[in-house]
């Protein structure tokens, strides 16, 4: 039990890849809270994963507002008293389209979420990491955070801010006994990737995409949520005692 009795905060719990990992936090002993936009889909991930109440926390929050992110982390303290680890996960991708043709209020939409979001989180997590001399922080960065993506620009840019945050906010706590690291999923079997592969070929083409994306990755295969889990335990673990300011790229291959 790696995380027996370590309170986590999950953001974009109601996803692909923040529901399997709450749900492997949680196997591991830990008390796990919850944040999504989505109350319902935080209530059908604690239902789907027999969360029992005594170890768990949903909270509803918009983490493109600063208020709603300083609210899940005071209602974290009060019900568990501390942050061990933070998986700043919450993200959206953004329309396909070229930049000349994208919308102002489509670039401004994704920016709010991945970047401030990503922000708001780390800031005010590290105030309580920081008292506390101790924790660990995964972001979610991106294949797309390290290289170009035509046609998928806007999100790539916010991949590349949270990778940049991720090293530089690494480097500013080291010394406090706090670690942060970011992971690099590509290619995940999710809600989100099906929502780019209509965007790419539309929704007719949707299936033909989705092997014609599959052919990229050098593994000829989408990851899975539980894959990008592991990771993100891993690097929140006492195993990655001596790693912090590392970009782990979950991607069967793709960026090398």
């Amino acid at each position: 039990m790696k995380f027996e009795n370590k309170v986590v905060i999950v953001t974009g719990a109601a996803g692909g890849i923040g529901g399997q990992t709450a749900k492997a936090f949680y196997d591991e002993g830990a008390k796990v809270v919850l944040v999504d936009l989505s109350e319902e889909g935080l209530k059908e991930t604690a239902k789907k994963f027999d969360f029992a109440d005594d170890r768990t926390l949903l909270v509803t929050c918009d983490v493109s507002k600063e208020d709603q992110v300083i609210n899940y982390v005071n209602k974290t303290v009060e019900k568990f008293g501390r942050i061990d680890v933070f998986f700043n996960n919450a993200g959206i991708s953004s329309a396909v389209a070229k930049i000349a043709e994208n919308s102002s209020a489509n670039f401004e939409k994704v920016m709010s979420i991945n970047i401030n979001g990503s922000f708001y989180g780390l800031k005010h997590v590290l105030q309580v990491m920081r008292k506390q001399k101790s924790g660990a922080v995964v972001n979610t960065s991106s294949c797309a955070g390290v290289r170009g993506m035509p046609e998928l620009s806007t999100y790539a840019t916010s991949k590349f801010a949270v990778t940049g945050m991720t090293r530089s906010a690494a480097l500013e706590v080291a010394s406090e006994n706090i670690r942060i690291n970011a992971i690099a999923p590509a290619y995940i079997n999710t809600k989100m990737m099906r929502n780019i592969e209509c965007g790419c070929g539309g929704e007719d083409k949707q299936e033909e995409t989705y092997h014609e994306f599959c052919k990229v990755v050098p593994m000829q295969r989408y990851g899975e949520a539980k894959e990008v889990a592991n990771a993100v335990l891993f690097l929140a673990s006492d195993e990655a005692s001596f790693i912090t300011g590392a970009l782990l790229p979950i991607d069967g291959g793709y960026i090398a």
